[in-house]
């Protein structure tokens, strides 16, 4: 019988889920920079516990809400930094660096939405991991999590599955907003992203955690619609713009040609 205590707490623009044992405990994911006392006062104060207990951070993506922490967390604590094997950082070059610009601020504009008040949300733009992991490896000291790539929202997203209990910690790659499920923003293959959601289904999960909702029982036929509802053509910041800028090219076409009609 697994004596793991999965707890979610409310970050700072996501939620976030620790899985405490008696010896050790697990952040899921690697969170917003605000969220570094959070979690470790409530493992001081709630679970009357040293924060050294905290052994593992495991950062599914590089976004602010699930990498921020990171590095504040094993700077606090001594923790490792579990995450993707890829050979390149995912904020890479200039056009890497402009993009986590961007997405700091993409994660302002979330929090504004929210109604929480500003707060400094700067980390690395580099994930420097201890370990790193692939397809079916377990979180090092944690063997009752197995380790999922599901990509698509970026290259290297990762899924954490609980064996025992068959709960499963998706990240980014569900999202529920009030009461309607919308695909996350960006995606960036939607081919992998739509097999990626199959891979989670197939699972028959008890329980999806998602960060950007709570745990969530997610039948099949709700799969099925996240499926079929998936976007078809990537979701980017440069798709976006593109998209503007052809709509407003073809709009001043139509305008044009009207005009010389008269």
């Amino acid at each position: 019988m697994s004596l793991c205590e999965i707890v979610r707490l409310e970050g700072y623009i996501q939620s976030t889920y620790l899985a405490v044992y008696p010896d050790k405990i697990m952040l899921l994911d690697g969170a917003c920079r605000p969220d570094v006392p959070m979690v470790l006062e409530y493992i001081k104060t709630t679970l009357q516990r040293p924060i050294t207990d905290l052994k593992v951070v495991v950062v599914t993506h590089m976004h602010p809400d699930h990498a921020g922490g990171a590095h504040k967390f094993r700077e606090q604590t001594g923790c490792l930094i579990v995450s993707a094997d890829k050979d390149t950082q995912w904020y890479s070059r200039i056009a890497g660096r402009t993009m986590h610009f961007v997405d700091m601020n993409l994660a302002h504009y979330v929090a504004r939405r929210q109604g929480r008040k500003p707060k400094n949300l700067y980390y690395p733009a580099h994930l420097k991991a201890d370990i790193t992991v692939g397809e079916g490896d377990c979180v090092p000291g944690f063997d009752e999590w197995q380790v999922l790539e599901t990509p698509g929202h970026t290259d290297r997203d990762l899924s954490l599955f609980h064996l025992p209990s068959r709960q499963v910690y998706t990240a980014d790659l569900i999202i529920k907003l009030r009461h309607k499920f919308v695909a996350p923003f960006p995606i960036y293959d939607p081919k992998v992203y739509i097999q990626s959601l199959q891979k989670i289904k197939d699972l028959k999960p008890s329980m999806v955690m998602m960060a950007h909702g709570c745990e969530l029982a997610i039948d099949e036929a709700t799969f099925d619609m996240l499926i079929t509802q998936a976007p078809k053509h990537p979701r980017t910041i440069k798709d976006t713009i593109k998209h503007k800028l052809l709509w407003r090219k073809n709009s001043d076409f139509t305008v044009f040609k009207k005009k010389h009609k008269k």
